[in-house]
């Protein structure tokens, strides 16, 4: 009889359970906490970093610094403090006041941080009692009218770095320089004009103004004592990079583009000095001494002026004998492989570490005994991580053939999963990253830094090879997606355009059922040189999209990353021809191989190049029964007109409309509006300088005057990207709304209809 009961509570119980978690919601994405990169104290006890915490209703987003406890792992065990893991010993540092970007004293005892507390980005100090993991007070370094950010404390102590938006004109102006970048005419002033005199007067989604990124140094004031107050810094900030130029240059993430030397007397820093920088990508390395007296008093010296591509994210080695950075070879083509090298501080010879590794580095990190560079790699659908091992006496990198059990990549990876943001622990013996996939958002990881038998083991012995275990070490969205129902990313493979083998991937619906029809949201990547993969997005969120009842499908067709660099390359002068080509032959895989799929109920939504396609989709095929458009190209020649970044629109085109009109004319979609029929909504941000909002506003007003069925969602206050949280709201509920509509599901419906 006890059995029969237990039996009966089990299975009405099981379904219950089952039905516990919901579809993903625009209310949990907006829950999620947005997690920074790892930064581990000098004394390997605790990891620093920063976690975005978004306000929908107060329209805001506001980051805080948290930390998480971390064994140097000098014991052999666990490198993470036994019990913390998956126990959520992660904190909020400082409770009361906004903070982003920690940066450790090389004591430890204490840390910088930015914070906007007190009106503008400024430079903080928090001092940190590392016995118990605590801030014991804060203190406002910088007051600079500029504002600050990009903070670094010098290794020998002594100095903090920052960054500021400053009127170069400014140089030299000594005790009166706040005063001098303190201008506010054309805030106050009835007449709002801008004079430009040369290109680049804008950049992604704000005019320049006539300011440009300097690099400053402040000195670190002395560690307080118990009772003492602290003082006001009256010495202005030295500029170590005045001068009509940008130091650093504008980045959308990714490593800092400038580090000081280990003994701190030196900082290496990327700028473009060429004469017109919207049609340049020739970003140097430059090296100055940080304590070079009055600013421009020491020139700073140019170390990559033999390359006329891109060079940037220097990084010394430990022992300082080295600069580890990332280079390009191609002047004018920003998708160019990212090569590894490596400068010899002593002899000035650079050494590329990576010719034979056909992928892009991404983020890196120098093991702490300078014999190492761990290193990211897109590889199809992934960001591995892998390891350069060096050997000394020829500065020879050598990409570790470890052989993995697979056996599917040439340099086999070290760590797989979508990773980003290397951290050593001091000792060496843990590393730090975050890492995300498709079904949660980035969280920070640790594994043992030795790749064990893999470093030794070659050839027939393989199946030895173990490659080292990786853990989480931040739960901080834990809560929040263990109540909710979504799916894995699932890959698959066809022949595409030239006969090439090209990837791509679906996510179901919660509660999916394999008997049922399902409506297709069919996402296209912008770039266009980027790829879809196992990570998140909060702007594009194939979990988001598949929520209400929708099958995803994803394809990284010719001119993706990931793929290797003839792949990326097969979309120059190609842009409607070989990746549309895969984009029907990869969704009539999906239609022909998963019988769920209702091939007559799909709709095509893309932003920048993936609008681009979506625009060029509306004038060739009638597939879709509704097309998304966001921020893409109408008009090749008018979007060569209005854009910033010169050099791309020049490479991807082979030329200017002048010098090559007639591709310009094939690959626009704007010469093939005849054909235009199926529904469009059409999104653009007044702000995007990218591709100007003309784009949208041409292509909308082609479609309204041939009749076809469309509608323009307009948004003043956005760039390249909607950012705003209840801008985004808005932005979800359009897309889905129009989906819902045209493809004739019920809104709200999570499950597809049945098969016939």
């Amino acid at each position: 009889m006890r059995r029969l009961i237990f039996l009966f509570v089990l299975l009405f119980s099981l379904p219950a359970f089952s039905q516990a978690k919901h579809p993903f919601t625009f209310e949990d994405m907006m829950n999620l906490k947005r997690v920074g990169e790892p930064v581990p104290s000098p004394d390997g006890k605790w990891v620093l970093f920063s976690a975005v915490d978004v306000d929908l209703a107060a329209n805001k987003k506001t980051p805080h610094i948290w930390i998480v406890p971390l064994n140097n792992g000098a014991t052999g065990a666990s490198p993470v403090q036994q019990g913390t893991a998956g126990s959520g010993n992660e904190r909020i540092l400082i409770v009361d006041q906004d903070g982003d970007r920690p940066r450790w004293a090389p004591d430890g005892r204490r840390f910088a941080f930015l914070s906007t507390k007190e009106g503008g980005s400024q430079v903080w100090i928090a001092d940190f009692d590392g016995g118990v993991g605590t801030v014991t007070a804060v203190h406002k370094l910088t007051a600079v009218t500029t504002e600050g950010g990009g903070e670094l404390w010098s290794p020998d102590g002594k100095n903090i770095l920052f960054t500021s938006d400053v009127y170069p004109e400014c140089d030299g102006a000594g005790l009166d320089w706040a005063n001098c970048n303190a201008k506010e005419e054309t805030e106050h002033s009835k007449v709002k004009a801008l004079i430009f005199d040369r290109l680049l007067y804008r950049h992604w989604n704000a005019y320049k103004a006539g300011k440009r990124s300097h690099i400053f140094v402040v000195e670190a004031p002395a560690l307080l004592k118990p009772g003492q107050e602290w003082g006001t810094q009256h010495l202005p900030p030295r500029d170590l990079t005045p001068g009509d130029y940008d130091a650093p240059p504008f980045s959308l993430g990714g490593q800092d583009d400038y580090a000081f030397s280990p003994d701190g007397q030196e900082i290496c820093y990327t700028s473009n000095h060429d004469k017109v920088e919207a049609t340049s990508t020739n970003n140097d390395l430059w090296i100055v001494p940080v304590n070079g007296g009055a600013a421009g008093s020491v020139q700073a010296k140019n170390i990559t002026a033999d390359n006329p591509a891109s060079d940037s994210t220097p990084l010394y080695s430990p022992d300082g004998k080295y600069i580890a950075y990332r280079a390009q070879q191609r002047p004018g083509y920003e998708s160019d492989r990212f090569r590894l090298m490596l400068y010899d501080r002593k002899t000035g010879e650079k050494k590329n570490l990576t010719e034979d590794f056909d992928a892009w580095v991404g983020s890196f990190v120098w093991t702490p005994n300078s014999r190492k560079i761990y290193l990211t790699a897109e590889h199809e659908g992934e960001a591995p991580i892998y390891g350069v091992r060096l050997y000394p006496k020829d500065i020879r990198g050598d990409m570790r053939d470890w052989p993995y059990p697979s056996g599917e990549y040439k340099h086999a990876h070290l760590i797989r999963g979508f990773n980003d943001d290397l951290a050593f622990s001091v000792d060496g013996k843990v590393l730090l990253f975050t890492r995300m996939s498709v079904e949660g958002p980035t969280e920070i990881d640790y594994s043992s830094s030795s790749p064990g038998p893999c470093e030794e083991v070659a050839g027939n012995n393989a199946a030895k090879c173990k490659a080292p275990e990786s853990h989480p070490l931040t739960h901080l969205n834990d809560a929040v997606l263990s109540q909710v129902a979504m799916s894995p990313l699932e890959p698959f493979w066809f022949k595409g355009a030239k006969g090439d083998q090209v990837e791509g991937f679906l996510v179901k619906p919660p509660n999916f059922d394999a008997s049922k029809k399902y409506h297709v949201k069919f996402l296209i990547h912008g770039g266009p040189e980027g790829a879809w993969g196992d990570d998140w997005s909060y702007r594009w969120n194939p979990e988001l999209f598949a929520a209400n009842g929708y099958v995803v499908i994803m394809i990284n067709f010719h001119g993706s990353t990931g793929y290797g660099q003839k792949f990326i390359d097969a979309i120059n002068g190609d842009w409607g021809g070989a990746p549309f080509d895969d984009l029907m032959k990869g969704l009539d895989y999906a239609e022909t191989h998963y019988g769920f799929i209702d091939k007559d109920r799909e709709c095509a939504l893309g932003a920048s190049y993936g609008g681009y396609m979506a625009n060029w989709v509306l004038g060739h095929t009638d597939r879709f029964k509704c097309i998304v458009t966001h921020d893409g190209m109408f008009n090749t020649v008018s979007a060569w007109g209005t854009t910033e970044e010169l050099w791309f629109n020049n490479w991807e085109f082979k030329g200017t409309p002048y010098t090559n009109p007639e591709m310009y004319a094939q690959w626009s979609p704007r010469n093939s509006a005849k054909k235009f029929k199926t529904p469009t909504l059409v999104i653009h941000g007044q702000l995007d300088y990218r591709l100007d909002v003309s784009e949208g506003l041409q292509l909308f007003t082609t479609l309204q005057t041939m009749g076809v069925p469309s509608k323009m969602l307009y948004f003043p206050d956005e760039g390249h990207w909607v950012l705003k949280p209840q801008n985004s709201e808005l932005w979800y509920k359009t897309v889905n709304d129009w989906v819902d509509r045209w493809t004739g599901i019920g809104t709200g419906t999570a499950t597809g209809t049945k098969k016939q």
